[in-house]
């Protein structure tokens, strides 16, 4: 009897649905994890001590506003707007709820 090979078995079972909930969790990370993007500009845990503004106790409202408009407008005389563009919606609703959580 001949065994199955490991990838015919594994892409049986995304086709069949059974893993596809497993990689859709996996493609985005948790808003801590994304955090780490903003520390070396706005200081450990968003609380900056220079120039640039602190983002930690903002509201999620302020963040997704700040960020969605950096995103929308590009605004490249900053580096935040290439920033922004590189966020998902859902990850800058991540990197807010974490933010305003602080």
């Amino acid at each position: 009897m001949k065994t199955l090979k490991p990838y015919v078995v594994a892409g049986s079972l995304v086709l069949a649905g059974i893993l596809a909930p497993v990689h859709a969790a996996a493609d985005m990370a948790s808003g801590e994890v994304l955090a780490n993007t903003c520390y070396s500009c706005h200081g450990p845990d968003g609380n900056s001590a220079g120039a640039m503004p602190t983002i930690s106790g903002k509201s999620e409202q302020f963040i997704t506003g700040q960020l969605r408009s950096f995103k929308a407008a590009g605004q490249e005389i900053t580096v935040m707007g290439r920033i922004a563009k590189g966020f998902s919606d859902d990850e800058i609703n991540a990197l807010a709820k974490f933010f305003a959580s602080k």
